[in-house]
């Protein structure tokens, strides 16, 4: 299999197949799924960041809505109300690469332009608002995330879903005019699948090395290690910890996690298995 470029995120070059990445999440709305979002306490968020950055994460994901299933849209206004002080903050007191998860092209372009982000990361992949964040993606010359969100779609194959999905947003984004080496996938594990689906996306997930991009996956405490578990949101840090080295084995280049100190050591040593011990 070919060799995929690095890219290069601020000032950080991800060399795609020397280790795994870790992205830290940053939930700024009352209304997260896993429990850890924290509304407008700006002084928490970029705490947070700064602690993610001491424990060993390569990348900020920073987001103001909840996407976990049944989730209430928040305005604009109020998204950017919440996220444009941490990313400004974020961008001046950590050295790592800022993420904007949105899928709203306005929130998108005032984050970059306004203060700096220096990734998207879209769960509908250039899919939702036409090809508005793809063109921006393009103008800016930014890298973006692109996921597969299976909510509403129907279901025939996991695979086969994934791979058609993200040969549309890919043919979305070439038509925008955003290079295909500038772009990262991300299968959407929790994003209208169902348990058996999940476990077996992970088990293929290698299969998706097919379309030649590297490979993000978020399992960080998802309802289906807690279903699995019987547990709650904040006692899935073990089921997190297999699945994270599961996709690892399996393909992972970037994973997207809560807990950053744990799931560094997690991928370390799934890394010294996979890829070598120097």
């Amino acid at each position: 299999m070919a060799v995929l470029a690095p890219i290069t995120i601020r000032d950080r070059q991800f060399v795609w197949g020397s280790r795994t990445y870790v992205m830290g999440v940053i939930n700024i709305s009352p209304d997260s799924f896993s429990g850890d979002g924290l509304g407008r306490d700006v002084d928490a968020a970029v705490e947070q960041g700064c602690r993610f950055e001491e424990e060993g994460a390569d990348i900020l994901d920073v987001g103001g809505e909840s996407t976990r299933p049944g989730f209430q849209p928040v305005s604009v206004a109020e998204e950017l109300e919440r996220v444009l002080p941490v990313i400004r903050r974020l961008v001046r007191e950590t050295s790592l690469p800022i993420s904007i998860d949105t899928y709203k092209v306005e929130v998108a372009e005032r984050a970059i332009k306004e203060v700096g982000a220096h990734m998207i990361n879209d769960i509908w992949g250039f899919r939702q608002d036409g090809e508005k964040l793809a063109l921006l993606a393009a103008e800016t010359g930014l890298p973006a995330v692109i996921m597969h969100n299976q909510r509403g779609r129907p279901f025939r194959d996991v695979i086969d879903d994934l791979l058609a999905g993200f040969r549309e947003s890919l043919r979305i984004a070439r038509q925008a005019g955003v290079p295909e080496e500038r772009l990262i996938i991300d299968p959407g594990f929790g994003f209208g699948w169902d348990e058996e689906q999940n476990l077996e996306m992970l088990r293929r997930l290698s299969e998706l090395r097919a379309l030649g991009r590297p490979i993000l996956i978020g399992t960080s405490r998802k309802s289906t290690i807690g279903k699995i578990l019987g547990l709650p949101e904040n006692e899935r840090l073990e089921g997190t910890a297999a699945t994270i080295a599961i996709a690892i084995a399996n393909g992972a280049d970037i994973v997207r996690v809560h807990d950053v100190k744990a799931m560094v050591r997690v991928a370390r040593m799934t890394d010294a298995v996979v890829r070598g011990h120097d």
